[in-house]
């Protein structure tokens, strides 16, 4: 199944979204697509190494950068991408917001829905793209940035597509008074907003940035996309086939542009004060997603840092508990802003089918089945991928150095198909409840915290205090008991925290699915927006009624 072949079952898509019902049309494994396509995508990521990226939109660039290097091999991809100054940007944005906005509804979800079976011929490239940018595992790759990133893209058109034609077009408006009828004639518009900015980041650089991209472009409005200076060529790869997209059907490829930097020069900052961009869409730390959010003038959609827990109060059995957690923690290094790390357990044990299991007996069995599942030769160093950058595992072993209880010590994980890969094995630390200042931050990768408290009352409170204060994507619990299950929910739903309970097999916390699983609240410090729901277009386009007597 393609997107544009379904262009009039869009009512279908919006039925989705209502239903909350599974539904793809991108199936995320790679053997759903034909083995010609994946040898392509190989081919091509080689062939693109040490090269010009010349097939984006370039004219009037001033020079050709970049700066990326694979986590896998630890050695420049050498691609270079054409530079613009913030003043060109701006300058080529603002000549083709005209053009853009004033495209028909109904022809900007067609070019827009082309341009994701464009992108669905590329998934391999992007699967590269992305392992060697990021770390993640190539599956991991294929899937985050491919199908699942188009997904959330697909879920985006829709939702804009219905909210952009929610009122009518044109109106006779009748009032009867009496003696006559005032008649007018009304016309309802959705006017776009301005230029918007997507900031992306290292971790999930099309996964991320996609919805704020597709929900600016089906409100009219022209795109700049910044993406990190580590991380350019997956988002350059979807940016190419929707400049190309854009050309076919007579629009001008400037309607989005790539905007790239050096980590020593960067221009994010110039985009974002720039009185020009009014939409600004930002994937990343808590301390520049602050400095987004309070920047005047500008709808801000964000998503930051928290802090996610985890509650085990009881279980039917402690060992698949255990597996788990230790995939949740493991997958991609802990580098998923959807990760777990506080992991909460009263003094009193967890009660299980077979006997209560104590907090230091579960520091055994958890650190156990994640050194089962990191040293497993056929998943291990797929599950774990590789560290994006070295500031992450400098902070891991500065940040292990304040624990005394080390439950277990990370290690340098070599795998055997890269060996030169950034990889460290996870950090397992154990700390008691009073000690808020060890565990009342949030230590990005594979950095898991085992917190013993008083009771279930304390923990529960910690946890929902921790992302109220400090913010929270998600929140896991273990329990059996449908009393305290409901305290739990109703508790963290309270402070705007959804809740996964008793998670085992193939379910896990950290993975959220389009036009299901709502990303991020927008209710807690975590983020101000949530990827999908009707404010994440709403707020990017204005109504605007006009009336005409009727002569």
């Amino acid at each position: 199944m393609n997107a544009t072949q379904d262009l009039i079952n869009l009512e279908n898509y919006l039925q989705k979204i209502k239903s909350r019902e599974y539904f793809t049309i991108f199936p995320e494994n790679p053997k759903a697509y034909p083995d010609e396509e994946l040898q392509k995508g190989e081919k091509d990521f080689h062939s693109r190494l040490n090269t010009n990226f010349d097939s984006l939109y370039s004219k009037d660039c001033e020079d050709w950068i970049g700066e990326e290097i694979s986590p896998y091999l630890q050695v420049g991809l050498g691609i270079k991408y054409p530079r613009f100054s913030v003043e060109k940007l701006i300058q080529n944005a603002q000549a083709v917001r005209k053009q853009w906005s004033q495209t028909a509804i109904e022809k900007r979800t067609n070019i827009l829905l082309k341009t994701l079976d464009a992108i669905k011929n590329r998934f391999a490239e992007l699967a590269y793209a992305t392992m060697h940018t990021t770390g993640q595992s190539f599956l991991m790759s294929f899937q985050a940035s491919g199908p699942h990133a188009l997904d959330r893209a697909l879920e985006t058109i829709t939702m804009g597509y219905f909210e952009l034609t929610r009122f009518a077009k044109d109106v006779t408006w009748t009032k009867n008074l009496g003696k006559f009828d005032l008649v007018l004639e009304k016309n309802f518009k959705p006017i776009p907003k301005g230029i918007g900015l997507v900031i992306g980041c290292t971790t999930f650089p099309t996964w991320n940035s996609l919805p704020g991209l597709y929900a600016d472009l089906i409100s009219g409005n022209p795109v700049i996309v910044k993406p990190h200076p580590k991380a350019i060529y997956p988002m350059a790869i979807v940016i190419n086939e929707i400049q190309n997209e854009l050309e076919k059907n007579g629009i001008d490829k400037r309607v989005v542009q790539l905007a790239v930097d050096k980590t020593s020069e960067l221009i994010t900052k110039q985009l974002c004060e720039n009185p020009a961009i009014k939409l600004i869409d930002y994937t990343g730390g808590n301390l520049f997603g602050d400095y987004v959010e309070q920047l005047k003038n500008k709808e801000t959609f964000t998503e930051k840092a928290g802090i996610n827990s985890v509650m085990i109060d009881s279980c039917d059995d402690i060992q698949k508990v255990a597996s788990n957690l230790a995939f949740s923690v493991c997958l991609y290094s802990g580098q998923m802003c959807t990760a777990p790390q506080n992991i909460y357990i009263s003094k009193e044990g967890i009660k299980t089918n077979n006997g209560v299991v104590s907090f230091e007996d579960f520091k055994n069995i958890f650190s156990e089945a994640v050194m089962s599942l990191v040293n497993n030769p056929k998943v291990g160093a797929g599950t774990i991928g590789a560290i994006q950058n070295d500031t992450t595992i400098q902070r891991i072993n500065d940040s292990k150095k304040n624990f005394s209880d080390i439950v277990l010590s990370p290690e340098t994980f070599v795998n055997p198909e890269f060996q030169a890969a950034r990889i460290l094995t996870p950090t397992i630390v154990a700390v008691d409840s009073s000690q808020t200042e060890l565990y009342g931050k949030e230590y990005f990768g594979p950095f898991s915290i085992l917190i013993k408290t008083n009771s279930f009352e304390e923990s529960l409170k910690l946890i929902a205090n921790s992302a109220s204060e400090k913010g929270a994507i998600t929140c896991l619990a273990y329990c059996t008991d449908s009393n305290k299950s409901q305290q739990i929910e109703e508790t963290m739903n309270e402070v705007f925290t959804p809740v996964s309970f008793n998670f085992s097999g193939a379910a896990f916390v950290n993975q959220h699915a389009a036009f299901s699983d709502l990303h991020v609240t927008g209710g807690n410090p975590a983020g101000n927006a949530t990827f999908t729901d009707p404010n994440f277009v709403n707020r990017r386009f204005v109504w605007i009624g006009n009336r005409y007597m009727k002569q």
